[in-house]
């Protein structure tokens, strides 16, 4: 089964969404990745990658971020991979919280990476009429 990671500047958003996307998907192995090591507001490669190999199966591992330099500090970890790893984990810009929700579902199911990836691409942001 594919497992998820979130990555998020902050550790609460990161670990709140964890745990929601849980409770819908109770067993997909999420990893969060959220803040930085000595407690502030940011991204660090490191917990990124021991998020990784918490969740990493064969079946690969997706990881879902909120901004610009969280995807940075992602693709920093995945260099810091095996290239047989690496193979194996997809970096996915969608909304954090639909796409991780949708994402929990989705390997629930036992989809593919692939086919979750397909899913994910399929999200809209909806905007408001003014």
């Amino acid at each position: 089964m594919v497992g998820l990671v979130i990555v998020s500047h902050s550790e609460k958003i990161a670990e709140g969404l964890k745990e929601l996307a849980g409770q819908m998907a109770t067993d997909v192995s999420i990893a969060a990745a959220g803040g930085t090591n000595d407690g502030r507001l940011g991204t660090d490669a490191e917990k990124i990658i021991t998020a990784i190999n918490k969740v990493y199966t064969q079946d690969g591992v997706l990881v879902l971020f909120d901004i610009g330099s969280a995807y940075m500090s992602a693709d920093i970890a995945l260099e810091c991979l095996s290239e047989e790893m690496r193979e194996k984990v997809e970096i996915l810009d969608t909304a954090l919280v639909e796409g991780t929700i949708t994402a929990a579902i989705e390997c629930s199911l036992n989809k593919s990476l692939t086919e979750i990836k397909e899913e994910l691409k399929s999200l809209s942001i909806v905007k408001m009429p003014q």
